[in-house]
């Protein structure tokens, strides 16, 4: 409550309803004099904000189901029952992943596969800024398990950083870093080989590809430190695993991953990070 001009004690709401009508009237004015289409299912934005996808769109990316395995967050469901002990899928009973964790905002299918190509290889920043405000409410929901010093993307290889011109984690990184009010450190972990120029990798190969891959910066200060380490995708965990190595072999307490997809894969019977 506020006094008005009469020393009378008045609410906000009809601020709040105010600014209400002006978005809508925004909204109303770019559909009319500069509509634009959805950037994947093509049909006209009816809303001011920079965000190049439609309502219909973004509120279709699949969640990733509450039941998840505690480590790697992979979808139990799945699995047949008789597999799954506890909250854990068969590839991480027992353990093999060197992070502590891992979360995922949406399955890696449909609409959020198109989504991400977009922001990998057209830096689309206001979508980076959509899904960094999400993984920040996931973040949250997981408590303490989820509580970092400090915030850092996985890198690209710096010729590939170089073509590009950005690291699409980079972009999902900072805004989170920022939200979560904490260090964001973009150049503690380098990349010091390339990714294979083959563009469908097996399982063995994709572990092949990281095994030794990243390594911390010289110099880099990350001892007894827990790291919050951000990519887009989670598609076998040999990448997150990798990256997490490095860290704790430079010291860190402790690793989690967060991305913004998870891609729901298959039980195997081999119990290795892959």
């Amino acid at each position: 409550m506020v006094p008005n001009g009469y020393g009378v004690l008045t609410s906000l709401p009809l601020r709040g309803i105010a600014n209400s009508l002006l978005r809508e009237a925004e909204d109303a004015l770019v559909s009319i004099f500069f509509p634009a289409p959805c950037r994947i299912c093509e049909k006209l934005l009816a809303h001011a904000s920079r965000v190049p996808i439609c309502e219909d769109c973004l509120d279709s990316f699949t969640r990733v189901p509450e039941r998840a395995c505690e480590i790697c967050g992979q979808p139990l469901e799945s699995f047949h029952p008789v597999t799954v002990e506890s909250l854990r899928c068969p590839h991480c009973n027992p353990p093999t992943y060197a992070f502590a964790r891992a979360r995922s905002l949406a399955i890696y299918q449909d609409q959020l596969v198109r989504a991400l190509l977009m922001l990998k290889y057209q830096r689309t920043d206001p979508l980076a800024r959509w899904f960094a405000a999400r993984m920040v409410q996931l973040v949250r929901g997981e408590g303490e398990a989820f509580e970092a010093d400090l915030v850092v993307p996985v890198p690209l290889h710096r010729s590939r950083e170089r073509e590009r011109g950005y690291n699409q984690a980079a972009l999902l990184a900072k805004p989170l870093a920022k939200a979560l009010r904490l260090p964001y450190r973009p150049v503690l972990l380098v990349r010091t080989r390339q990714r294979p120029e083959k563009t469908v990798l097996s399982l063995e190969e994709r572990r092949e590809a990281v095994r030794g891959a990243f390594a911390t910066r010289p110099g880099s200060q990350v001892d007894k430190l827990r790291v919050l380490l951000v990519d887009d995708v989670l598609t076998t965990g040999a990448t997150l695993d990798a990256c997490a190595r490095a860290l704790l072999d430079s010291g860190a307490k402790s690793v989690v991953g967060l991305t913004v997809a998870r891609a729901a894969r298959s039980p195997v019977t081999k119990h290795s990070p892959s």
